[in-house]
């Protein structure tokens, strides 16, 4: 029978709660992130329209805000006014956001393989020294299919990102899950 430190009871009970609802979310993150493996398209306009929808509400927000704090602030409106219609026009012609989220992921995935580099050759002495140098490896890769044939790589990397990344996720909401349920048979 396992016991736990009592510092550790209050850990526990977080995660036993958090364990109830990660198998349901688990299935959906994994069942998300198959759509994005096998249909990378769908998920790429899918994410854009999405960031779309994020820029159209914060737009009308900025607006709200600066019409009832300060009326004549013309930064305010020029904001309200440029969120709204970049918002707008990533909604009604996803393609170029796409794009803009595809080279985010590269410039992403540069800075990765650097920081990765950086700290490997820092990590004299370390075991898993070569797990660093991986991921660094893996991220350059990463960074250079982006950009090699952006903007029309964007289409399929970002929906595969971001498709990996969901069942990735969804992965571990289920492993945990399954190790709290472990636990809890235990104790």
């Amino acid at each position: 029978m396992l016991q736990l430190p009592e510092f550790q009871s209050t850990q526990y009970d977080i995660l036993k709660k958090f364990s109830k609802n990660s198998k349901i979310a688990g299935i959906i993150f994994i069942l998300l992130g198959l759509i994005g493996i096998f249909f990378p398209a769908v998920i790429s306009i899918t994410s854009a329209i999405f960031f779309g929808w994020i820029l159209l509400f914060s737009g009308f927000m900025a607006g709200y805000h600066t019409f009832y704090t300060n009326k004549s602030d013309w930064m305010g409106w020029l904001k309200t006014f440029v969120l709204i219609f970049v918002g707008a026009l990533t909604i009604i012609k996803p393609f170029p956001g796409v794009a803009t989220l595809g080279i985010f992921f590269a410039f992403y995935f540069a800075m990765d393989s650097f920081s990765s580099f950086a700290l490997a050759f820092a990590s004299k002495g370390l075991p898993q020294r070569w797990m660093i140098f991986l991921n660094g490896f893996i991220s350059a890769v990463l960074s250079f299919l982006m950009i090699a044939d952006w903007p029309f790589s964007s289409l399929i990397y970002v929906g595969l990102f971001i498709g990996i990344s969901l069942f990735m996720d969804g992965v571990i909401l289920l492993t945990i899950s399954k190790t709290i349920n472990k636990l809890d048979q235990e104790g």
